[in-house]
């Protein structure tokens, strides 16, 4: 096996196109990959059901973790976890260069998800090169073996950082107002509910909802339902379904409806980001 601490090589300036690959690897635990290059593209405020690992190959990214900003850049690793709002934006006029495993939340434990959003970035060689090495084996057929390894290695690894993190104590989920409406919408993401209908069972006045979502989790509850069904769609585009049929599928409207929405968030319509795979 390969020292993980091999320093990387020199990276390339960021290209001018915007360019997105994204495919599923047939690996335990990653649900995802995804490897992009933006100069202009700003992503609004969304969360995902994964934890997210980046790496910037180029340029720099900003972005905002819980309303508190970060800065990331080559060298660093950076971890996001799931059902938190984030944002990013390239950090200067030159864009950025990213690669993203999409980690499905059964491989890092959820009660660290506090000390993540308190720390989400780190300087580690042997990380870094450990996330390298996934993304170079999913890549390679004939590589099985070593691309099942890898990420091991690398849920390891973050395991140690978030233990060594010195924040509070991992936060829990009280069923706060919020908490109670996300838990809703998640149990809605298709079919959709409406404000009207969650005030009702939650018993609380839509504003008074909107408000305490808002305060809690930095994103509105429309915002959030948007973010988990363009969630559902990636998933089901890279599974090979029609753009048309994963409008449905996902709890859009219609096509048109879900490019808009797939397309400010990710910076690619739908039908780009299927071939991409």
């Amino acid at each position: 096996m390969a020292d993980p601490a091999h320093p990387a090589a020199p990276v390339a300036p960021v290209a001018p196109a915007t360019r997105v690959r994204a495919w599923r690897p047939d690996v335990p635990g990653l649900t995802e990959v995804l490897h992009a290059a933006f100069t202009s593209h700003a992503y609004p405020k969304h969360t995902h059901d994964a934890w997210t690992v980046l790496l910037v190959d180029a340029g720099g990214v900003r972005y905002d973790l819980d309303r508190r900003e970060h800065q990331t850049a080559p060298s660093r690793v950076v971890l996001l976890p799931p059902h938190v709002a984030h944002d990013g934006r390239a950090a200067g006029a030159e864009g950025f260069r990213k690669r993203v495993l999409y980690l499905d939340t059964s491989q890092v434990d959820v009660q660290r998800l506090g000390r993540a959003v308190d720390r989400p970035d780190w300087t580690d060689p042997s990380l870094w090169a450990a996330v390298d090495r996934v993304h170079r084996a999913v890549q390679r057929p004939g590589d099985e073996l070593e691309a099942e390894t890898w990420p091991a290695i690398v849920t390891a690894r973050l395991g140690r950082h978030l233990d060594r993190t010195d924040a509070a104590p991992a936060r829990g989920r009280a069923p706060t107002l919020a908490r109670r409406l996300q838990d809703l919408l998640d149990a809605h993401v298709v079919d959709g509910i409406s404000l009207a209908t969650a005030s009702a069972v939650l018993g609380a006045g839509p504003s008074h909802l909107v408000r305490a979502f808002g305060h809690e989790l930095g994103i509105s509850p429309h915002r959030y339902l948007v973010g988990r069904r363009v969630d559902v769609a990636r998933r089901l585009l890279l599974a090979g379904t029609p753009p048309g049929v994963v409008a449905v599928e996902a709890g859009f409207h219609d096509q048109a409806h879900l490019t808009r929405h797939f397309r400010r968030t990710l910076g690619v319509t739908p039908a780009a980001y299927a071939r991409s795979a």
